[in-house]
C-alpha cells in the first residue's frame, strides 16, 4: 500500500476548516496539534508583532491515489495560495503500522 502524509501548518483557529476539507475530499482522518512558530516574526522586529506565533499543525495520511484531491481541498480551504496564510507539503510514508486495511 503506497501512502503519503500531508502536513499543513496554519494560524491557530484555522485547523478545523482544514480537517473538514480533508475529510470531505476523501481523507479517512486527521490529527491536529498546536505548535509555536518562530523565525520570520523575530526577523521582522516591530512589524513581526502582527504575526501570531501560535499555529495548528494538521497531519493527514492517505493512499497516494487520493492525495492530490485532498491536498487541493486543503489549499483552497486554508487560502494557502495567499502569502502569510500557512503552508502545506507532502511526504512519502515509508513504513506504517496500525492502519485499517483499505485506509
Amino acid at each position: 500500500m503506497e501512502l503519503q502524509q500531508i502536513t499543513c501548518i496554519v494560524q491557530r483557529g484555522e485547523g478545523d476548516k482544514i480537517v473538514k476539507a480533508a475529510l470531505n475530499s476523501g481523507a479517512q482522518g486527521a490529527t491536529v496539534f498546536y505548535a509555536r512558530g518562530s523565525g520570520v516574526r523575530e526577523k521582522l522586529g516591530v512589524m513581526g508583532a502582527f504575526i501570531r506565533p501560535e499555529k495548528e499543525v494538521v497531519l493527514v495520511v492517505s493512499h497516494v491515489d487520493k492525495v492530490e484531491e485532498i491536498f487541493t481541498a486543503i489549499i483552497k480551504a486554508g487560502g494557502l495560495d495567499e502569502p502569510g496564510k500557512g503552508f502545506a507539503f507532502t511526504q512519502k510514508v515509508e513504513k506504517v503500522v496500525g492502519l485499517l486495511e483499505g485506509s
